[in-house]
């Protein structure tokens, strides 16, 4: 069978970097909470991809309110725009335009999907105080004072690519070239992201990273991420890979130095290189599935 699924699960290292609807002058993270009553911070995968897709160049596919809600214009098309190749679209044209004797609408399901990046450590309910001191000074104006939540966390999330899907929708095919340096686009990305929020700069490149290209186009260390007094269980995921022939044999690993409690045992167990290694093997993977390498 042809291994047409990739998955990776990305872990990274980030502080405060998804605010909600605030409450008063109180800017409030998002959250989500557990059986336990403990509550985890997230960024939203709506979030994630509008950093993707701004840091990858594809934020130019056009647009068009015609219909009541802003949609992707009905010209767009994969062949031009990247971003609605991997990330799907819901197009609405009117029969003048040309879509079918009727008009209506039509639409893209996603072959690259995300999840929310959520965090593996719970939100303690720290604040930041805020004032505007330096600005109100300068004409003895009154301060403007203001609370927002805090949380520094590693966080987690999982990408699943339909490789078979890629560059393909209806009549349109898109070369396998293009499709293969797309893949590779957003995986570049992917290993080197950041996100600006609140006047900073939130670097989330991957400290670890595990997935590889499979039979099943099953996202397999999704929810699998446990961390543990600074350490990664690793037995958890190493079930995941016994789990069957394709995943043990495909899967690879990358871990940075320094930040986890037990990177030795991570590289050993997992036999996990360097971050950018494994990056390097995703990419050749996906060049092996469109022909392109020796």
């Amino acid at each position: 069978m042809n291994r047409q699924g990739l998955t990776l699960t990305v872990v990274f290292l980030a502080e405060s970097a998804n605010y909600g609807e605030g409450v008063g002058n109180i800017s409030t993270l998002k959250k989500m909470s557990r059986g336990n009553y403990e509550q985890y911070t997230y960024i939203s995968r709506q979030a994630m991809r509008y950093n993707m897709i701004q840091q990858l160049g594809w934020d130019n596919t056009p647009v068009d309110g015609k219909s009541g809600v802003v949609q992707f214009a009905p010209s767009a098309t994969i062949v031009e725009y990247p971003e609605i190749d991997l990330f799907g679209y819901m197009k609405t044209s009117s029969k003048e335009e040309g879509k079918g004797e009727k008009g209506g609408a039509s639409t893209r399901s996603a072959v690259v999907r995300l999840s929310n990046a959520i965090a593996l450590e719970p939100y303690q309910s720290d604040l930041e105080f805020l004032t505007n001191m330096g600005l109100a000074r300068r004409q003895n104006l009154e301060n403007g004072i203001a609370q927002s939540e805090i949380h520094r966390s590693f966080y987690t999330y999982t990408i699943v690519a339909d490789l078979d899907k890629v560059g393909i929708d209806g009549e349109i095919s898109v070369s396998k070239e293009k499709r293969a340096a797309r893949m590779k686009a957003l995986l570049d990305t992917v290993q080197f992201l950041y996100r600006d929020i609140k006047g900073r700069r939130e670097n989330l490149a991957p400290v670890f990273v595990i997935g590889g290209r499979y039979e099943r186009k099953n996202p397999f260390f999704e929810n699998r991420i446990v961390l543990n007094k600074g350490k990664i269980q690793i037995n958890t995921l190493t079930e995941v890979m016994m789990g069957s022939d394709d995943v043990r044999d495909h899967t690879v690993a990358g871990v940075t130095s320094g930040i986890f409690e037990n990177d030795t045992e991570v590289k050993k167990e997992l036999k996990a290189g360097a971050v950018a290694e494994a990056f390097r093997q995703l990419k050749k993977e996906v060049d092996e599935y469109y022909g392109e390498s020796d």
